[in-house]
């Protein structure tokens, strides 16, 4: 398999626990010291596989989830461990074109061969999944899997806006609480409710800080770590530690005086699931560094946390996550509005945005995505659609170095 500069590089394209690699990546530094901060998440996902396999031993169920629309809080006041099933790795895409169509988005089809392959433990050992009528594309491979996999579906309301939206939404998650209940013989009480926003919000707190610390002129991280200070399980106690450990090191510290020198770049588009990562790699490893990332590996999940004292507890997840502005949403105002907040708050000197092929949700809103950049940021604008394949590394570069030149090019006297 060819790596991101079109070189040959070891990877393991259909084990999940070994994604494939990409030369050129700002890599977490191995775990060489017993106090490194950083080398627990190089490890991330055999740390997810052991937590649920311990959970699932303990009683307690493992619950897939699809998109960042699913609450975990929900899930966690289930006695659950919510785990994220998006497939990043293109291994699995030539099982799944046995039936799906080959110019499918690549995550679906990813997702789908881990199915297809059985080469996800999580996808395995789960008891239950949970998805959202998000894309067309994800909707009918739900129903592909739901023929051997147990499988709850929330019916997304695409207009947040409308006056019946959020009741719409809202007897969704009531009836997802059912399902749970009336599936694990549990009971999902206000307290439990209360206990699972406290802990979510504890999480995206620290995340968020982390994320802060990439506004510094030399931020003492790149892109790509931050990317990689996320797990596919929430709210594990050791990566929340870790966290804290990160954050106590970190806050008030600068980088190496070169990151100065780099292109800042604010990422949008679709997300980069575990394995994926291939285009934040070339944007790093041509002399840019992404300080935010307005997508669901990014900030838009936590930038808003949940009242945990609301007097309907429910109501107020209900309505954090009606709020998250993907592509699907009809206007989609507040994608925008979040990338002028990243503007703000991180001064990037240009936009790249990232679409996987076939996702006409998001490459239908890149058009009013360039226009907010072009004429309210003030911002050089690069759109790159592609997939999951090597094949258009170099192509990449090239567009990207071209990007770069002429931010450089504007910054000359």
């Amino acid at each position: 398999m060819s790596d991101c500069r079109g070189k040959n590089a070891d990877s393991h394209p259909t084990d999940s626990c070994r994604p494939p690699a990409c030369r050129g990546a700002a890599k977490l530094p191995p775990d060489t010291a017993p106090n490194d901060p950083l080398g627990r998440f190089s490890r991330m996902i055999p740390n997810c596989l052991d937590y649920a396999r311990r959970a699932k031993d303990a009683g307690r169920p493992i619950v897939g989830i699809m998109c960042e629309y699913t609450p975990r809080e929900i899930l966690m006041a289930a006695g659950a461990v919510p785990v994220c099933l998006c497939g990043g790795s293109a291994g699995t895409i030539p099982a799944a074109e046995s039936d799906l169509p080959t110019n499918l988005c690549p995550l679906i089809k990813s997702t789908y061969g881990y199915h297809v392959t059985g080469k996800n433990p999580f996808l395995e050992m789960a008891d239950l999944l949970v998805a959202e009528t998000t894309c067309d594309g994800k909707k009918k491979m739900y129903e592909l899997l739901s023929r051997t996999r147990p499988m709850h579906v929330l019916e997304l309301p695409q207009k947040p806006d409308h006056p019946a939206a959020r009741q719409h939404w809202l007897a969704e998650l009531r009836g997802l609480v059912s399902v749970l209940k009336d599936r694990f013989g549990v009971a999902i009480t206000d307290d439990r409710l209360r206990d699972s926003i406290r802990a979510m919000n504890r999480e995206r707190s620290l995340r968020r800080r982390i994320g802060a610390l990439m506004a510094a002129d030399a931020p003492p991280l790149t892109g790509r770590q931050v990317l990689d200070l996320k797990s596919s399980i929430s709210c594990i106690e050791e990566d929340l530690a870790q966290y804290e450990t990160i954050l106590a090191a970190l806050e008030g510290t600068s980088g190496p005086a070169e990151r100065a020198a780099r292109v800042r770049v604010v990422l949008t588009g679709v997300p980069l699931p575990h394995g994926a990562e291939r285009v934040m790699d070339i944007v790093e490893a041509n002399g840019g560094l992404v300080v935010a990332a307005d997508n669901c590996t990014g900030l838009k999940p936590i930038e808003e946390d949940i009242d945990a004292d609301a007097d309907n507890p429910l109501e107020a997840i209900a309505d954090k996550y009606l709020h998250l502005p993907c592509s699907v949403m009809t206007p989609n105002d507040g994608r925008l509005a979040l990338l002028g907040r990243l503007a703000a708050a991180y001064r990037p000197q240009c936009v790249v945005e990232l679409v996987w092929q076939a996702c006409l949700t998001y490459d239908i809103e890149a058009t009013r995505v360039r226009a907010f950049v072009d004429q309210t940021l003030g911002l050089p604008y690069l759109r790159i659609g592609t997939d999951y394949s090597p094949s258009d590394s170099s192509r990449i570069a090239v567009r990207v170095e071209a990007l770069f030149e002429t931010v450089r090019g504007s910054r000359r006297p």
